[in-house]
């Protein structure tokens, strides 16, 4: 299997839009790895000496603007042989720091408490790559966790170009901080090729992401890529190495609840051969349902069960 990087450049990155039409930076075969650099924030967000910003990000704010309000993304890379209807895999092998430092924000009319806060209100974290902490302006460190907000396949041709900020069917801005190194991402493959981009990296984030960002930051991730012919899916999910997970987005959290839900079940009774009844009592006594955010358009739910009880489960 072949190993490729690819560093965010005015080149290699699209702001602020997923599109079926992007044209990919390389294509790779089921199995190879692809390291992947990003970049994360605007001009306004740029901190000021001692902190380092990384050439790349000066020379994307001058060479582009958003297409739509998003995130800037690295990719998209294409996949050999990928076809629409089949489910691309993505083993998150490592997640390292780009940048020393990190930001957050609020403002008027946006988060989890839009009409509470009158003012826009921002720090600038800084990281310690050696300690992997990110040190709050009131002195408080928190241990950093760090994950990728966006990894997504492209969309169907016929959405055209869509803002990053919503999450769907095809990924995007999932915003789950369970999607950690050594996490294993399925996305349902809407497009030949697949075309996985990835982008909008977090130091730490809460579930829920409340204020709208998490610690916003760029990171190097390496994904190994698989095409998975016998699988399909509707709705992104993920494994960790100890648990299994089902996500769903819609502006209606209950009905985020109610795909994410069915979908762990029909998961349980496809792994073990137990009744959706039986399977459904075992979501209500072990599974975690859980907000991923609230903050994004479409809100975030996502199941997760211990994947043990999967093997003790079985008939």
């Amino acid at each position: 299997m072949a190993d490729y990087r690819i560093d965010a450049s005015p080149e290699t990155i699209h702001w602020g839009y997923f599109d079926a039409a992007l044209k990919p930076l390389l294509t790779v075969d089921s199995g190879d790895t692809v390291t992947i650099s990003t970049v994360s924030g605007g001009p306004e967000a740029m901190p000021k000496e001692p902190f380092v910003v990384p050439q790349a990000l000066t020379d994307i704010h001058a060479a582009h603007k958003p297409k739509l309000p998003g995130h800037i993304c690295t990719g998209p890379v294409a996949v050999r042989g990928a076809k629409a209807g089949q489910v691309l895999e993505v083993r998150i092998q490592d997640i390292a720091l780009h940048y020393d430092w990190g930001f957050t924000y609020s403002a008027p009319q946006k988060g989890a408490l839009p009409d509470d806060f009158d003012e826009v209100h921002s720090m600038t974290i800084p990281l310690d790559r050696e300690r992997m902490t990110g040190r709050l302006p009131w002195g408080l460190e928190l241990p950093l966790r760090p994950f990728f907000g966006v990894m997504a396949v492209a969309p169907p041709a016929a959405w055209g170009a869509l803002s990053t900020l919503p999450p769907r069917r095809n990924g995007g801005n999932l915003d789950n901080k369970e999607l950690v190194a050594g996490t294993t991402l399925y996305l349902p493959i809407h497009h030949d090729g697949a075309l996985f981009s990835v982008g909008d990296g977090h130091g730490v984030q809460g579930d829920g992401e409340v204020c709208v960002t998490a610690i916003e930051t760029g990171l190097i991730g390496t994904f190994e890529l698989h095409l998975r012919e016998d699988m399909s899916l509707t709705w992104p999910m993920a494994e960790t190495p100890t648990h299994v997970m089902t996500m769903a987005f819609d502006p209606d959290l209950d009905d985020c609840v109610v795909i994410a839900l069915r979908d762990m079940i029909d998961l349980i009774v496809a792994r073990t051969g137990i009744t959706k009844a039986e399977a459904y009592a075992l979501c209500s006594l072990a599974a975690d349902l859980r907000i991923t955010q609230v903050v994004n358009g479409n809100k975030g739910v996502h199941v997760m069960l211990d994947k043990s009880l999967l093997q003790k489960a079985q008939r």
